[in-house]
């Protein structure tokens, strides 16, 4: 077992759970610039047939589903930060043990330990199988 984060650690971990936020900004900017540019308005107003179509469909929805991929993370990270500030980041809010600093420093917004992410992710598989 590794040793838990201490609090004096904390803003070290802040730091990187900003820079990270701040670059997932910039990415979510960028990519609602790129899907309001004139290649993806000359893309849908040049659709000629059902294959074209599908085409400016699908690039609409890749750029939507990064964006929700970053907003996700951008809400991990609101949600790590208020741990920070409460005194509860790195503490495992399943069984309220320390969660190991490799992965904190792996994965900073972790609010489980692996044990527990590793249940959470089992009943999570179970209670919602993959589509076919």
């Amino acid at each position: 077992m590794n040793a838990p984060v201490l609090r004096p650690e904390f803003p070290f971990f802040e730091r990187q759970l900003r820079a990270r936020w701040r670059a997932l900004r910039g990415e979510i900017g960028d990519t609602l610039l790129r899907m309001d540019s004139e290649q993806y308005a000359r893309i849908a107003g040049e659709v000629h047939d059902a294959e074209e179509d599908s085409l400016a469909d699908l690039l609409v929805d890749v750029n939507l589903a990064e964006i929700t991929r970053d907003v996700q993370e951008i809400r991990d990270i609101e949600a790590a930060l208020d741990r920070i500030h409460t005194g509860a980041y790195g503490v495992c809010v399943r069984c309220q043990e320390p969660i190991d600093r490799e992965r904190l420093e792996a994965y900073a917004t972790a609010k489980r330990c692996l044990p527990c992410q590793q249940a959470h992710d089992r009943a999570r598989a179970i209670a919602s199988p993959p589509s076919l």
